[in-house]
């Protein structure tokens, strides 16, 4: 596998990094101390200019090649934030904050890009200018988002724009990607219902807005079976019903929450026009009253087909002829979509091997693919732009 040599020399530095990150979670916006400690690093790395406070607490790095006014300027990004879970693996470098981990391997994500920041910074062996890019926020709080809104692309004169994250179940030493729709369109909605509450022993005297909520999250199934093509994807899933507070009363009011997800522009909204009809309509045919709202977080991530390509043959340098092309799209939601909105770019899955899923209490990050990920960042800005 011919990872970078001075890349596999500090392997154990980047590991290290990366167990600090793990052992101190944070959590959207509050990365604090990441930030603090990403900033640090790259000024230690002698990285041309270095700035906090992008999307709040986002920090991006400006690494200069031989000659940074001839190529163009390509932005690498990885996410810094951690999950509200409590983790249950017991390790060395396991979360010291209660009820907060690194559950989806964002710690690993920036302690590679760090990594590959280093060896940029000590060998500079392209013409043209590495945007290192360390988002906050990327787990609910659209933080790729708030960096975009900033004019970050503008203000570095970032060209192309790529991504990375790491995927289980598949094998160390592969890559996957795809051009197109590749992740859903992330969405939330809550359904609020007024009846009529009373005596449990008396329902002909109540509206039931239990019952009404059963038949709301029944009939909401039937927009993804009856109203989108088939050939599309969807999926529509009510997380919480909370309804009542004792056995013997029927409840006035009802609420049910749930996520939405997409892969098309015409299914996210045909997804929700349905939705918002079935709610009032059901609710109404037993007396009721409710309401959607439907909040739309995060778009569907598509990757651009000369960018993905371009990916591809540059993690073929590294892996061999171990890199997918044409992965299933999945149904999971990424907000780096909002930098592929502003800047042509593609994002990658990196083999994680075969560990506990993403969010999932016992998940940790595979240290063994640190230099994998390390050099395809590096050999991505070099082969962009080569230098002269």
């Amino acid at each position: 596998m011919p990872v970078i040599n001075r890349i596999a020399e500090f392997h154990r530095d980047v590991t290290e990094w990366r167990r600090d990150i793990h052992a101190h979670p944070e959590l959207l916006f509050d990365v604090h101390r990441t930030a603090a400690l990403v900033a640090e690093k790259l000024k230690e790395f002698g990285v041309d200019e270095v700035v906090t406070g992008i999307g709040k607490t986002g920090v991006v790095g400006v690494i200069k090649g031989r000659k940074s006014g001839s190529g163009k300027t390509i932005g690498l990004r990885a996410d810094m934030d951690a999950l509200p879970i409590r983790e249950i693996r017991d390790h060395p470098y396991k979360s010291k904050t209660d009820g907060v981990m690194h559950a989806c391997g964002h710690d690993g994500h920036t302690a590679m890009l760090l990594g590959a920041a280093r060896y940029l910074a000590e060998t500079r062996n392209f013409d043209g200018t590495a945007v290192v890019i360390f988002q906050p926020a990327e787990e609910g709080g659209g933080g790729g988002r708030e960096m975009v809104k900033e004019g970050m692309m503008e203000r570095f004169g970032i060209d192309e724009v790529y991504g990375m994250h790491n995927s289980p179940g598949i094998p160390v030493g592969q890559f996957a990607l795809r051009s197109g729709p590749t992740m859903a369109a992330a969405d939330t909605f809550a359904i609020d219902i007024e009846g009529l509450g009373g005596h449990a022993a008396r329902p002909q005297r109540c509206i039931d807005t239990t019952l009404v909520g059963a038949h709301i999250m029944t009939a909401l199934q039937t927009v993804v079976s009856r109203n989108i093509d088939p050939v599309e994807s969807a999926v529509v899933s009510v997380t919480t019903f909370q309804a009542g507070d004792t056995f013997n009363v029927i409840p006035q009011t009802a609420r049910l929450t749930g996520t939405a997800r997409t892969l098309s522009a015409d299914a996210r909204d045909l997804l929700e026009e349905r939705m918002g009809e079935i709610v009032r309509h059901t609710a109404a045919a037993f007396g009721a009253k409710a309401t959607l709202d439907y909040q739309r977080l995060y778009p569907v991530l598509s990757n651009h087909a000369l960018q993905v390509e371009f990916a591809g043959s540059v993690a073929a340098q590294i892996v061999g002829d171990n890199v997918d092309m044409e992965m299933p799209p999945v149904m999971g939601g990424e907000d780096f979509a909002f930098m592929l909105e502003a800047r042509p770019g593609a994002f990658i899955n990196i083999g994680q091997g075969d560990t506990a899923y993403l969010h999932h209490p016992e998940y940790d990050f595979n240290d063994e693919i640190i230099p994998i990920g390390c050099s395809y960042w590096a050999r991505l800005v070099e082969t962009a732009m080569p230098a002269g």
